[in-house]
């Protein structure tokens, strides 16, 4: 799954450093209009936890459902190579525009809710690659009585349960606690 990642990150600062003028020159990602919106704009947190939690959510949940079906793990492989290509275009498109600056704002969009976030969805991924594996692999170790015993529905859907508790801590540090530190952040700019 770290290929996969970065595999996406690979393509997304490529991707960015080939179409430099759509990117940068043209293009409004990261750009003094926006910075400057989010320099002045000071988000609400019980008006922004609705939104990221609902956001949040709908990939743990989909992800949880993709898996049990035959296509969950390319489903998934997609997902991890976008979220690669998404970060690496996000942090090539900072560091062009900001230089060093640039990386400190990436640290301040992603703190501190990547320290719950990160091991959440990594846990998220692997939950799904297993369920995927022990439901449709042609032979597991326990050949079929794995996947017809009730302790396996259990443990996955209490695993499930502890990932979902994680990304909702996660969620609230992002709508209350980010918001701060990401306005102290720009400052800088």
């Amino acid at each position: 799954m770290a290929y996969l990642f970065m595999i996406g990150l690979f393509m997304g600062i490529l991707m960015v450093n080939l179409g430099h003028e759509t990117w940068i020159r043209n293009g409004n990602l990261l750009g003094t209009e926006m910075m400057g919106r989010l320099k002045n704009s000071r988000p609400d947190g019980e008006g922004l936890v609705g939104y990221i939690l609902r956001h949040r959510l709908s990939v743990v949940c989909l992800l949880g459902l993709v898996s049990t079906t035959i296509v969950g793990m390319p489903v998934l492989s997609a997902y991890i190579c976008y979220t690669g290509l998404a970060a690496g275009c996000l942090l090539s498109v900072s560091v062009v525009r900001y230089g060093i600056r640039g990386l400190l704002f990436m640290a301040g969009i992603l703190f501190p809710q990547a320290i719950l976030l990160i091991p959440a969805y990594i846990c998220l991924f692997l939950w799904a690659a297993d369920v995927n594996q022990t439901l449709y692999a042609p032979r597991t170790q326990l050949e079929g009585y794995e996947r017809l015993s009730s302790h396996f529905y259990l443990k996955k859907c209490s695993q499930m349960v502890a990932i979902a508790a994680v990304v909702i801590i996660g969620c609230l540090l992002e709508s209350y606690v980010n918001p701060n530190i990401l306005h102290f952040v720009l400052k800088i700019f």
